[in-house]
Protein backbone atom coordinates (compact mmCIF):
# COMPACT_ATOMS: atom_id res chain seq x y z
CA UNK A 1 0.00 0.00 0.00
CA UNK A 2 1.41 3.39 -0.89
CA UNK A 3 1.78 6.61 1.59
CA UNK A 4 -0.77 9.07 0.98
CA UNK A 5 0.31 12.31 1.11
CA UNK A 6 -1.42 15.22 2.70
CA UNK A 7 -1.85 18.47 1.50
CA UNK A 8 0.22 20.91 3.35
CA UNK A 9 -2.02 23.10 5.64
CA UNK A 10 -3.36 26.47 4.03
CA UNK A 11 -2.16 29.75 5.30
CA UNK A 12 -4.58 31.43 7.64
CA UNK A 13 -4.46 34.49 5.78
CA UNK A 14 -4.99 32.89 2.90
CA UNK A 15 -7.43 30.82 4.39
CA UNK A 16 -9.69 33.74 5.23
CA UNK A 17 -9.04 35.55 2.09
CA UNK A 18 -10.39 32.84 0.41
CA UNK A 19 -13.86 32.83 2.45
CA UNK A 20 -14.07 36.51 1.78
CA UNK A 21 -14.20 36.11 -1.50
CA UNK A 22 -16.49 33.28 -1.59
CA UNK A 23 -18.92 34.96 0.33
CA UNK A 24 -20.43 37.26 -1.65
CA UNK A 25 -21.13 35.27 -4.57
CA UNK A 26 -22.11 32.35 -2.02
CA UNK A 27 -24.67 34.77 -0.08
CA UNK A 28 -26.22 36.04 -3.80
CA UNK A 29 -26.52 32.47 -4.53
CA UNK A 30 -28.52 31.27 -1.55
CA UNK A 31 -30.63 34.55 -1.99
CA UNK A 32 -31.00 33.53 -5.38
CA UNK A 33 -32.47 29.99 -4.80
CA UNK A 34 -34.87 30.78 -2.03
CA UNK A 35 -35.97 33.81 -3.88
CA UNK A 36 -36.60 31.29 -6.39
CA UNK A 37 -38.67 27.92 -4.20
CA UNK A 38 -40.89 31.20 -2.33
CA UNK A 39 -42.14 32.04 -6.32
CA UNK A 40 -40.66 36.16 -4.76
CA UNK A 41 -43.02 38.28 -6.98
CA UNK A 42 -39.88 39.41 -8.59
CA UNK A 43 -38.71 36.05 -9.61
CA UNK A 44 -42.00 35.61 -10.93
CA UNK A 45 -42.00 38.72 -13.65
CA UNK A 46 -38.40 38.02 -14.68
CA UNK A 47 -39.89 34.40 -15.64
CA UNK A 48 -42.46 35.26 -17.52
CA UNK A 49 -42.44 33.56 -20.72
CA UNK A 50 -41.24 30.55 -19.44
CA UNK A 51 -43.26 27.32 -18.38
CA UNK A 52 -45.44 27.83 -14.98
CA UNK A 53 -43.03 26.68 -11.85
CA UNK A 54 -39.62 26.48 -13.52
CA UNK A 55 -38.09 28.44 -11.20
CA UNK A 56 -38.35 26.12 -8.25
CA UNK A 57 -36.44 23.51 -9.81
CA UNK A 58 -34.28 25.98 -11.22
CA UNK A 59 -34.04 26.94 -7.34
CA UNK A 60 -33.15 23.87 -6.64
CA UNK A 61 -30.70 23.32 -8.42
CA UNK A 62 -29.04 26.16 -7.37
CA UNK A 63 -29.19 25.60 -3.69
CA UNK A 64 -28.18 22.02 -4.47
CA UNK A 65 -24.77 23.40 -6.22
CA UNK A 66 -23.93 25.56 -3.82
CA UNK A 67 -24.34 23.52 -0.40
CA UNK A 68 -22.24 20.91 -2.43
CA UNK A 69 -19.60 23.62 -2.95
CA UNK A 70 -19.78 24.46 0.50
CA UNK A 71 -18.73 21.08 1.88
CA UNK A 72 -14.62 21.16 1.97
CA UNK A 73 -14.44 17.77 0.38
CA UNK A 74 -16.64 18.42 -2.27
CA UNK A 75 -16.18 22.04 -3.12
CA UNK A 76 -13.86 21.57 -6.64
CA UNK A 77 -17.68 19.37 -7.90
CA UNK A 78 -19.53 22.15 -6.21
CA UNK A 79 -17.43 25.19 -8.17
CA UNK A 80 -17.68 23.07 -11.93
CA UNK A 81 -21.55 22.56 -11.11
CA UNK A 82 -21.95 26.51 -10.18
CA UNK A 83 -19.78 27.69 -13.40
CA UNK A 84 -22.21 25.70 -15.25
CA UNK A 85 -25.41 27.22 -13.76
CA UNK A 86 -23.60 30.48 -13.92
CA UNK A 87 -22.68 29.60 -17.93
CA UNK A 88 -26.80 29.25 -18.29
CA UNK A 89 -27.66 32.71 -16.37
CA UNK A 90 -24.77 34.21 -18.77
CA UNK A 91 -26.34 32.70 -21.89
CA UNK A 92 -30.20 33.57 -20.77
CA UNK A 93 -29.31 37.33 -19.52
CA UNK A 94 -27.16 37.72 -23.11
CA UNK A 95 -30.25 36.59 -25.17
CA UNK A 96 -32.83 38.56 -23.21
CA UNK A 97 -30.82 41.64 -23.97
CA UNK A 98 -29.80 42.27 -20.30
CA UNK A 99 -25.77 41.81 -21.30
CA UNK A 100 -24.59 43.79 -17.94
CA UNK A 101 -26.17 41.07 -16.08
CA UNK A 102 -23.66 38.62 -17.93
CA UNK A 103 -20.81 40.67 -16.32
CA UNK A 104 -22.09 40.05 -12.84
CA UNK A 105 -22.58 35.90 -13.52
CA UNK A 106 -19.19 35.69 -14.78
CA UNK A 107 -18.04 38.07 -11.52
CA UNK A 108 -19.80 35.62 -9.25
CA UNK A 109 -17.65 32.61 -11.18
CA UNK A 110 -14.50 34.26 -10.70
CA UNK A 111 -14.66 34.54 -7.29
CA UNK A 112 -16.24 31.18 -6.75
CA UNK A 113 -13.02 29.81 -8.08
CA UNK A 114 -10.63 32.65 -6.81
CA UNK A 115 -11.87 32.11 -3.07
CA UNK A 116 -11.31 28.22 -4.23
CA UNK A 117 -8.21 28.66 -5.08
CA UNK A 118 -6.91 30.51 -2.12
CA UNK A 119 -8.70 27.79 0.51
CA UNK A 120 -7.51 24.37 -1.49
CA UNK A 121 -4.11 23.45 -1.95
CA UNK A 122 -5.06 20.57 -4.35
CA UNK A 123 -6.36 23.25 -7.11
CA UNK A 124 -3.38 25.75 -6.27
CA UNK A 125 -0.89 22.69 -7.39
CA UNK A 126 -3.34 21.45 -10.10
CA UNK A 127 -3.66 25.47 -11.27
CA UNK A 128 -0.09 26.76 -9.95
CA UNK A 129 0.61 30.53 -10.99
CA UNK A 130 3.54 31.20 -12.54
CA UNK A 131 6.28 33.83 -12.13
Amino acid sequence: MEPTLAPAPVPKMMLWAGRLLSTPPVLLLLMSGVMKLTQNADVVKGFAGWPDGIAIPIGLVELTCTAIYLVTRTSVLGAILLTGYLGGATATVVHAGQSSFAFMTVGLGVLLWGGLWLRDPRLRALMPLKN
